[in-house]
């Protein structure tokens, strides 16, 4: 495996632990690699959202020189993106019924109070 390719499958707590390293023993290496994580994109993605949309995109376009396993592979990724888009859509709706709910049960209790009727 080349060095580059190796560098690049390494965890961002790695590049991390380098990059304090080098501002240890010569700060301009690790203002180096910091500039480096940032140019590549390995600082993007702090977030969880941000970091598995990242990781997905790149995972999907390497290929594994099985054209067989690619191919149920990028469905299979495929169909968990339009579940994890379907389910986040579910719990937008929960939270919205929710919300409309305790709205609702504010103004109930607040007419109740006030003696005036709901509109």
């Amino acid at each position: 495996m080349p060095t580059a390719a190796m560098l690049d499958d390494l965890p961002k707590g790695a590049w991390i632990a380098m990059m304090v390293i080098g501002f240890i023993v010569f700060w301009p290496i690790g203002l180096g690699i910091l500039f480096y994580m940032i140019w590549s994109g390995k600082m993007h993605g702090w977030n969880r959202n941000g970091m598995r949309s990242c990781s997905s995109q790149f995972r999907r376009h390497r290929s594994s020189g099985n054209s067989a396993f690619d191919n149920y592979r990028d469905e299979a990724l495929k169909r968990l993106e339009e579940e994890q888009k379907a389910f986040g859509e579910f719990m937008e709706r929960l939270r919205r019924a929710k919300d409309q709910n305790e709205f609702d049960q504010f103004m109930a209790e607040r007419n109740a109070q006030t003696g005036s009727p709901a509109n």
